[in-house]
């Protein structure tokens, strides 16, 4: 193996903006070190508009994009959190946003350069909402540690903290004349606050859930708040009393919105509606479909022409305010990455997803060739056959399905699994959670949620046989180079070694103390890898069975191990979001590659060696 190994982030779901954006226009922005290319933007959490109306800060699992909010042309991608952005918020003279993240920080960025100013520290549990005061000198942030906190926008010094609620704060806001803070929390109360002391003005109640979001009206006479209750409250901002509650909505309401002129308030919901309504008489005005699951984020531009819409369909929609017409979509955004795979002659890496696709991207230039869909459900691992024509995937729901790669056509659909397939074929009565095929392409092993592994002739799709033996769920299994072997791990805790002619169990490797997520041959077929839950990677002898070697360092559960092609290094891929490489022979840690902000679930070589896949839960 050379000496550098690049790490390809391969993307799924993110904001990509239609509208001639390139993959090439995003996909070198602000990588990692060692990075070569990012291939998916992340998952779309909040979005908000510059007072100008001229740029869209979008708040995502691996960074803020900026994008420019006429044309849909993406600016830059502003990176240093360590883990997902919850909220984003711009200052009023437009020059800072402000960023609150799950690690726990909250971050200001200068607008034109794109250059963090400072880290504000404090906060113990994820930060869900961050809003500047009118007057750009304040900045609240809301909790999940149950508290607000004032900052100081120009030193980022602490200024105070409010306490009060007795569940996670989920939106602060100030009100237009600066002098009082509104604050939503899942303790399903507004509380009000005086800005300049902190101290506690008064406490709303009357949802009967969790409250999502408060807003103030322009006039700051009237707060709308939307809860998990399923409606929209409206209140008297002076005096605390409630005004009317709008109903419509059938599942929980995330966001609420007004106008800039104060007469429309908009309402998004987990019913994939917005939904909007007079702000004087609550009347409904209209709805405004089009969105395929929960809408997150609706704010109105500056001129209240448009309202632009954030869904975890991975979709940013565009609106007409006064018709409701969908004016554009920005599209490229998709879901957690759960495994990812070079075709055999390199030119090709294909991902699967839980948005149930399996997307192909171009190995060179990571250009999307093409999505395959039919899956129903998450798609949980993907295997080329050795000539790379074909590609079995297998899904939760239950099915293998075999691709042709040119075409994208799906061949057949193999059954029998009864549970969740992790790899693919249909008969399984469970989920699919591994696919592989044999060295010599005839053969498919998939391991499934129902503990066993089932054997497909993978020309005709026949069922040939079932392994049976391990006493819980079957992660991953592999074929041995020379297809004589196969080893599977589960989370029974083992590794079982089978003959695949005649489906016999020849031994069983134990030592893991907890789940085998990820199993995996050298090129000579001499040791098998094991990734564990249990934090560690273990090496054995394929032949004896015999512990070589423990490798650790990764914090959190290892979910995927894969060799290079010359065998000298592993890879190994983690909760604790980074890819780790390690010396075969030695045991020896190389190196660290990191820049994914949620789990790695899968990691591949490609097969020259120079390259490395990972794929994440970050959509990339």
């Amino acid at each position: 193996m050379k000496n550098k190994c690049f790490s390809i982030l391969i993307g799924f779901v993110t904001l990509i903006c239609a509208l001639n954006t390139s993959a090439q226009d995003f996909s070198q922005q602000n990588l990692p070190e060692g990075a070569k290319m990012r291939l998916g933007k992340g998952t779309i959490h909040a979005i908000a508009y510059s007072p100008d109306g001229a740029r869209l800060a979008v708040a995502s699992s691996i960074g803020i994009w900026l994008y420019d909010a006429h044309t849909g042309e993406t600016l830059d991608l502003l990176t240093g959190h360590t883990n997902s952005v919850s909220s984003v918020s711009f200052s009023p003279d437009g020059n800072t946003i402000a960023s609150g993240s799950l690690d726990k920080t909250i971050r200001l960025w200068n607008t034109r350069t794109g250059i963090q100013i400072q880290t504000l520290i404090g906060h113990t549990s994820p930060v869900n909402s961050v809003s500047f005061s009118p007057d750009g000198n304040t900045i609240a942030s809301g909790s999940w540690d149950e508290t607000i906190r004032l900052w100081d926008a120009h030193t980022g010094n602490h200024l105070r903290t409010l306490i009060g609620h007795t569940r996670s704060v989920y939106s602060v806001l100030f009100s237009p004349d600066g002098n009082t803070i509104a604050s939503g929390s899942r303790d399903e109360t507004i509380r009000l606050w005086d800005a300049q002391t902190g101290n506690h003005l008064r406490t709303l109640i009357g949802h009967t859930s969790s409250v999502f979001s408060v807003l103030f009206s322009p006039d700051g006479n009237t707060i709308a708040s939307g809860s998990r209750d399923e409606t929209i409250r409206l209140w008297d901002a002076h005096t605390g009393n409630h005004l009317r509650t709008l109903t419509g909505h059938t599942s929980w309401v995330r966001r609420v919105s007004f106008s800039p002129d104060g007469n429309t308030i908009a309402s998004g919901s987990d019913d994939k509606t917005i939904r909007l309504w007079d702000a004087h008489t609550g009347n409904h005005l209209r709805t405004l479909t089009g969105h395929t699951s929960r809408v997150y984020s609706i704010p109105f531009s500056p001129d209240g022409n448009t309202i632009a819409s954030g869904s975890s369909d991975d979709t940013i929609r565009l609106w007409d305010a006064q018709t409701g017409n969908n004016i554009r979509t920005l599209t490229g955004h998709m879901s957690w990455v759960r495994s990812v795979s070079f075709s055999p002659d390199g030119n090709t890496i294909a991902s699967g997803s839980e948005d149930k696709t399996i997307r192909l991207w171009d190995a060179q230039t990571g250009n999307n060739i093409r999505t395959l869909t039919g899956h129903t459900s998450p798609v949980n691992s993907i295997s080329f056959s050795p000539d790379s024509n074909t590609i079995a995937s297998g899904s939760w729901d239950k099915t293998i399905r075999l691709w042709d790669t040119h075409t994208g056509n799906n061949i057949r659909t193999l059954t029998r699994h009864t549970s969740w397939v992790r790899r693919i074929l249909t008969r399984h009565t469970s989920r699919v959670n591994s696919v592989s095929f044999s060295p010599d392409g005839n053969t498919i092993a998939s391991g499934s949620l129902e503990k066993t592994i089932r054997l497909w002739d993978a020309q005709t799709g026949n069922y040939l046989r079932t392994l049976t033996g391990h006493t819980r769920q079957v992660n991953s299994v592999s074929f041995g180079p020379d297809g004589n072997t196969i080893a599977s791990g589960s989370s029974d805790g083992t590794i079982r070694l089978w003959d695949t002619h005649t489906g016999n169990h020849l031994r069983t490797l134990t030592g893991h103390t907890s789940s085998v997520t990820s199993v995996s041959f050298s090129p000579d077929g001499n040791t098998i890898a094991s990734g564990s839950e249990d934090k560690t990677i273990r090496l054995w002898d394929a032949q004896t069975g015999n512990h070589l070697r423990t490798l650790t360092g990764h914090t959190s559960p290892v979910t995927s191990v894969s060799f290079s092609p010359d065998g000298n290094t592993i890879a190994s891929g983690s909760s604790d979001d980074t890819i780790r490489l390690w010396d075969t022979h030695t045991g020896n840690h190389l190196r660290t590659l990191t820049g994914h902000t949620s789990s790695v679930t899968s990691v591949s070589f490609s097969p020259d060696g120079n390259t490395i896949a990972s794929g994440s839960e970050d959509k990339t």
